[in-house]
C-alpha cells in the first residue's frame, strides 16, 4: 500500500506542473532494404529529385550554457550499481523544464527532466535511450567508460533521462500488485486473458495518477524537451546519439526542427510501421535469433549451461508449478522468466551472466536471473520500476488496439513460429488496451530538410531488427545506413567498427558508403 500511495502522491505532483525530480575491416555491401512502410498512418515524405542535399553541419562549441551543473558522483554510482564507474570519470547533473504539452492541457503545466554530463569536452553530444532501458543519463555514463578517450577530450556525453523515466518523473502508476501478470504470458500455453486483466488495471489507475499526462508521455514531446535542452546547452544544433526508441525520438526531432539538428547517430531505430502486430512479429523474430546467437556463444566458450532452449524449458516448467516471489516483490512465473532472459539478451556483454543465471534457475536458485527483471518491475534503491514509462510511451506512440479474441489469435500466431519468445513479445499488444488512442495528427515522417543522419543497424538484434531499422531510414531522405552483422541491441560501444565510424561522422564529419557493412 506505502507503493501505492506514493505513487499517486507523485503523479498527482505532476498533475499540478512539475515531473518529479526524485571502421576497422568494414566493407560495402549491396541495399538490401524492404519497401517503405507508413510510420502510425502519416504518409512518407520522399525528397524531390530537384532538392539538393542539406550538408552535414560543422561542429560548433556552444555559448554559455543555463543549466547550473552540480556533482553527482555518488548519486550516479549508487544508481549504476552494481555496474561501476571509474574513479577518474566525474559526471555532474541539472535540471531543467520543459513544456508538458498535454493535449488537454490549458495550464501551461511544466515536465521537469534530469540531465547528466559525463566527460569534459567541448561539444556537447545528447544521448537518449530506450524507454524501457536504462535512463539516458546512466545510458551516458557507461558510455564514457565504453567509447575512446579521445572521443571525450571533443565531446561531453549529455544523457537525459526522458520524461516519464529514470529521475524525470518516473511514472510509478502501475500497482505493484499487477507488474508481472503484464510480463506473465507464457511461452507454453495460449492466451493473455490475464495479461489483459492487468492491463486494464494498469491503464485505470495511470489514468486517475497522471491525469492530464498520461498522453504527454511520448516520442514526440521527448523531442520538444530535446530542443528546450539544445537551448539551454546553448547550441544552435542539436548533437545527439540514440539508441533503440531513443532513436524514434531523434527521428521525431528532425521532423519537428530540421534547421536545428547537427550531427545524429541513431543506433537501432524502430520499425516505423502502422500495424505494432505485423513490428513485433519481426521484434520477436530477432528475440529467437539473438537467443540462437547467445546459445552458440556459450558453446563456443563451453559454459555448464548446456543446451540454452532445455536450460530455459526446465526454469520455465518448474515455474509452471511453482512460481517464486522475490523479496523485491516480482512473482518469478514462466513469463516473467523468459522475458529476463529476454531483457537480458539486449547486452552482449552480459551474455555470461545470463548463462551462469540460466544454469543456476535450472538448479533452483532464482535470484540471478530475477536481478534481469527486477529493473523494469519494481522500485529498489531509489530507482523507478521502468514498467509505467515503457506502457505509457509505447501506448502513446501507438494507435493499434486489438480486441481479445484477435490479440488471442495474433499471440498465437507468435507463439507457434517463435516457441520461446513469441508469447513475452505479443503481450505487449495487450498493455495498451486501456490506454486512450492519440487524437493529433502528426506531420509526415521523413524531414527532408536535415541534413545526412547516420542510421547504425545490427543484424540480428532483439529490440530493433534490422528490416526495422532499414525500413525507418527509407522514410529519411538523409540517412546513410551501416549495419554490424553481429548480435545485441544496439552497436555503438558494443562493436570497434560501427564505434569507429560513429566516432569519425560526429568528431570529423567523415560520412561513410551507404550501406557499409561491419562484421560480427
Amino acid at each position: 500500500m506505502h507503493c501505492r500511495s506514493a505513487s499517486r502522491f507523485r503523479l498527482r505532483a505532476l498533475a499540478l506542473g512539475v515531473l518529479t525530480l526524485a571502421l576497422a575491416g568494414c566493407t560495402t555491401g549491396p541495399s538490401v532494404r524492404p519497401a517503405v512502410v507508413d510510420n502510425d498512418g502519416r504518409t512518407t515524405a520522399a525528397r524531390p529529385p530537384s532538392a539538393a542535399p542539406v550538408p552535414l553541419p560543422p561542429l560548433a562549441e556552444p555559448r554559455p550554457a543555463t543549466l547550473r551543473w552540480a556533482n553527482c558522483d555518488g548519486d550516479t554510482r549508487q544508481r549504476m550499481a552494481p555496474a561501476t564507474l571509474p574513479d577518474s570519470l566525474h559526471v555532474s547533473c541539472a535540471r531543467m523544464t520543459a513544456p508538458l504539452d498535454a493535449p488537454d492541457d490549458t495550464q501551461r503545466l511544466l515536465a521537469r527532466i534530469l540531465v547528466l554530463k559525463a566527460g569534459e569536452g567541448p561539444i556537447p553530444l545528447v544521448v537518449v535511450n530506450d524507454v524501457g532501458g536504462e535512463p539516458g543519463s546512466l545510458l551516458a555514463a557507461r558510455l564514457a567508460t565504453q567509447l575512446p578517450p579521445e572521443f571525450l577530450k571533443k565531446f561531453s556525453l549529455i544523457g537525459m533521462d526522458r520524461r516519464g523515466t529514470g529521475l524525470s518523473g518516473g511514472v510509478q502508476c502501475v500497482p505493484l500488485e499487477v507488474r508481472s501478470d503484464l510480463l506473465g504470458a507464457d511461452p507454453a500455453q495460449g492466451g493473455l486473458g490475464e495479461v489483459l486483466d492487468a492491463a486494464r488495471r494498469a491503464g485505470q489507475q495511470c489514468a486517475i495518477d497522471l491525469d492530464t499526462a498520461q498522453t504527454a508521455l511520448d516520442s514526440w514531446r521527448t523531442a520538444g524537451d530535446l530542443d528546450q535542452l539544445r537551448k539551454q546547452l546553448g547550441l544552435d544544433r542539436l548533437n545527439a546519439l540514440g539508441r533503440g526508441d531513443g532513436s524514434k525520438v531523434l527521428s521525431e526531432y528532425a521532423v519537428r526542427y530540421p534547421a536545428q539538428v547537427g550531427r545524429m547517430v541513431l543506433d537501432g531505430i524502430p520499425d516505423p510501421g502502422a500495424d505494432r502486430a505485423a513490428v513485433l512479429d519481426a521484434v520477436a523474430a530477432g528475440a529467437q535469433s539473438t537467443f540462437d546467437a547467445f546459445a552458440q556463444d556459450c558453446a563456443a566458450r563451453n559454459c555448464p549451461m548446456g543446451d540454452a532452449k532445455a536450460a530455459l524449458k526446465a526454469v520455465t516448467d518448474r515455474l509452471r508449478t511453482t512460481p517464486v516471489d522475490t523479496a523485491d516483490g516480482v512473482t518469478m512465473s514462466p513469463g516473467v522468466a523468459t522475458y529476463a532472459v529476454y531483457l537480458a539478451l539486449t547486452d552482449r556483454t552480459r551474455w555470461p551472466s545470463l548463462a551462469d543465471a540460466l544454469t543456476s534457475a535450472r538448479n533452483g536458485d532464482l535470484t540471478a536471473l530475477a536481478s534481469f527483471a527486477t529493473p523494469i518491475l519494481a522500485d529498489v534503491r531509489g530507482k523507478t520500476s521502468r514498467i509505467g514509462g515503457t506502457i505509457a510511451t509505447r501506448c502513446n506512440d501507438s494507435t493499434t488496439r486489438l480486441p481479445a479474441d484477435q490479440l488471442d489469435r495474433t499471440e498465437a500466431g507468435m507463439r507457434a513460429k517463435y516457441p520461446q519468445f513469441g508469447a513475452a513479445i505479443a503481450q505487449e499488444l495487450a498493455w495498451c488496451s486501456a490506454w486512450p488512442v492519440r487524437r493529433e495528427a502528426l506531420p509526415p515522417a521523413g524531414a527532408p530538410g536535415a541534413p545526412p543522419i547516420l542510421v547504425a543497424a545490427t543484424a540480428t538484434d532483439p529490440v530493433t531488427p534490422e528490416i526495422g531499422t532499414t525500413r525507418a531510414a527509407d522514410q529519411m531522405p538523409s540517412a546513410v545506413t551501416i549495419t554490424w552483422q553481429g548480435a545485441a541491441h544496439g552497436a555503438v560501444g558494443q562493436n570497434p567498427c560501427i564505434t569507429t565510424a560513429v566516432q569519425a561522422f560526429l568528431a570529423d564529419g567523415k560520412i561513410p558508403d551507404n550501406g557499409t557493412l561491419c562484421p560480427a
